[in-house]
Formats: structure tokens, sequence, C-alpha cells
């Protein structure tokens, strides 16, 4: 019994450590991009950033979903473009009383004359944040009840989220008259009286951002531990054993698929916010999979390497566009099927696990065994042997 209980205080105490250590280094790179990153960086740089921080908050829900509980996703270009959609059409009603026309100017090039019923709720700013989070959420359990309730999985729930895609797509590429079609929402002008395209403002968007982005991390490191996210593990590894044992994976599902489609929302009004602009072009299948190939480059499961993954693309795309203008595609293109054949586990994956072998070869200390658990080397089972000994 003192053994136990000496082996599970020390476990105890080694997760708050981890967990004290883990909540110090991000509250150090929060800080880091909120007082230093706006001092160091330009404008346009910043702005840059402040979007790709945003997109990294879609890795993030790509990553609970897929590399957690083995669902891959390839609509999620939805979720994120109805979020900047519902803050979007509240940005183009802020019109000045001084203006000609009390409706979006898009609106009248199409000889529109009354401002469309589904559009006036966006007046206000509170519905509009509402609806940049429960738009995408609401859609998505929907969606995940009616497709899991029927057990529809692997490369099926794939091909019926691209279907989505498809579907909303054309929709608002094709309604000139309600959403500018094509062109979308542009030209924004205030929130909440303050000047959209003004520096100050979008270093205040891009600090917002920042502070998001934290806060989905802290979500979903919530949901991936304990004991809800080992039974999302279970679910990807084997969900039929999972039902063997009297639990009901819909709900699950649908829970964090919600969650997922709820962080694309918002990560969609972030962007738009930055961009000043969205378009069905977010809608695009290219987007939902470039999506997913973030969170692969990163490292499946792992979270932080969903941030870094779309940070290191998109940021490597930005530069070699910037550089190679003509061939920047076939470098991208080679990073992927680097990703694929060299780093299947990613990034963090790598560093998890040959990275760390490297460095403590290097360092001339002993590698990390590759079975597990090792019995000579477990910690707990060293404290059990070391308080025999002293009995």
């Amino acid at each position: 019994m003192t053994v136990d209980l000496a082996i599970g205080k020390r476990s105890i105490n080694r997760k708050r450590k981890a967990l004290l250590v883990e909540v110090g280094v991000v509250v150090a790179i929060a800080l880091l991009l909120i007082l230093i990153m706006p001092v160091i960086l330009t404008e346009f740089r910043l702005n840059l950033l402040g979007r790709y921080l945003a997109l990294a908050i879609v890795a993030l829900g790509i990553d609970l979903i897929w590399g957690y509980t083995g669902m891959l996703s390839l609509g999620h270009g939805v979720f994120f473009a109805l979020g900047g959609y519902a803050l979007g059409m509240h940005l183009k009603l802020q019109i000045p009383s001084d203006a000609s026309s009390q409706l979006p100017d898009f609106m009248g090039l199409y000889g529109v004359t009354e401002l469309p019923w589904f559009w006036q709720p966006f007046h206000s700013f509170g519905f509009s944040v509402l609806a940049v989070l429960l738009l995408p959420t609401l859609l998505a359990a929907l969606l995940g009840y009616l497709v899991f309730r029927n057990r529809i999985k692997g490369v099926y729930f794939s091909i019926l989220t691209q279907a989505a895609t498809i579907v909303f797509f054309n929709f608002f590429n094709g309604q000139q008259k309600l959403f500018n079609g094509t062109n979308g929402l542009i030209d924004f002008k205030t929130l909440l009286g303050a000047d959209v395209g003004n520096n100050k403002t979008q270093v205040v968007f891009y600090i917002l951002t920042v502070i998001f982005l934290v806060a989905a991390y802290a979500l979903c490191r919530w949901l991936t531990t304990g004991r809800l996210g080992r039974l999302l593990i279970a679910l990807r590894d084997d969900e039929s054993r999972i039902r063997f044992s009297g639990y009901d994976p819909t709900e699950f599902k649908v829970l964090v698929f919600a969650v997922s489609a709820g962080l694309a929302g918002i990560a969609g009004a972030l962007y738009t916010l930055q961009s000043q602009s969205i378009s069905p072009r977010a809608m695009d299948i290219a987007f939902s999979i470039e999506m997913v190939i973030w969170v692969a480059v990163g490292g499946r499961a792992t979270l932080i390497g969903a941030i870094l993954g779309a940070l290191l693309v998109n940021y490597g795309k930005s530069l070699l566009s910037e550089q190679f203008p003509e061939i920047w595609l076939f470098f991208q293109g080679a990073l992927f099927l680097i990703v694929v054949t060299v780093l299947p586990d990613g990034i963090v994956g790598w560093m998890r696990s040959q990275g760390i072998n490297l460095v403590k070869s290097l360092l001339g200390k002993r590698k990390q065994v590759a079975t597990y658990p090792s019995l000579e080397e477990d910690p707990d089972i060293q404290l059990e042997r070391e308080t025999l000994e002293h009995e």
C-alpha cells in the first residue's frame, strides 16, 4: 500500500509539473507574440502573422477531429467561411448615415431595393458574434448526427464533407444579389465605430487572434486529456470495441465535430477582420484540403504540431511566392512529398521519436527505448524497487 501511494503521488506531482511547464511556455509565447512581434515586424508582416494565427485555430480543430478522433474532414472551409460571412454581413451593414442608400453597396448594382430579411438581424453586433459561433457549430452538429448515427466513417465521411463543400461553394458563388457572388464581401468600413483599416485597429485584431488561439489550444488540450481524451483515441483506434464497452460513439463524434466547426467559424471571423474580405474561395475544396496538410506537416494528435504546421506552411507559401513567383508551387509540392515519405508523423512527431534520440546521441546519453513499457527504465518500477530495498 505504501509503495502504491508513493507511486501515485509521484505520478501526480510529475503531471502537475508538466502542466505548469506547459502553461508557462504557452503564456511566454503569447506574451512574445503580443508584446514583441508588433514592435519588430512591419505592419504588413504583422497582418500576415495575424492571419496565419487565425488559420492555426482552424488547424487545431482539424487536429482535434482527425488526429485524436480519426475523422478526416475535407469540408472545414465551409465552417470557416460561414464564420467569416456572419461577421462580414455585420460589417457591410455599418453604413454611414449620410450615405445615399442604406443597403450594402453591391446590392444596388443588382437592383436590390430592400434589405433581405435574413440580413436584418446582422445589424446587431451581439447577434453577429453569436452567429459566428453558432452557425458552423449547429450545422456541424446536424450534419454529424445524420452521418454518425448511420455509422458512416472513414473515406465515406471524407467524401460527404467534400460534397458539402461543393454545395455551399456553388450556392454562395451564385448569389450575386445576396452575397456578391464570386467577389464576396469586401470594402469594410467600421466595427463598433472603429476604422477597420486603421493600423491600430488591426493591431487590436491581431491581439484578439492571439488570445483566441491560446483559448482554443486550452480547450483542445482539456478535451484531449483525461478520460475523454482516452475515449477519443480509442474511437480512432478501435470504434467497435468502444461500442462493445457500452459507449455510444455518435454522441462523442458529434461533440468533437461541432467543437471543431465552432473553432473554424471563430477563425474565419478573425481572418475576415484582418484580410478585410471574405469570399466563396474560402469554401473551395483545395483550401479545405490545405487545412489537412497543415496538420499533417506539423504532426497529427499533437495540437502544437497543428499550430506549427499552419504557420510554417503559410509562411513558406508566402515567402516562396515572393521569391519565386513562377515556380513556388513546385517547392510546395516537394515539401508535401517529403513530409509524406520522410516524416509521416509530421515535424513534432519526428521530434518526439527520432529527434529526441538524435539529440541524446549528440549529448552522449542513452537513446530512448523503443519498446513500451520498458521495465528497466520505467520510473515507477524504479521507485518501487528502491522503496522495497529500503524496507
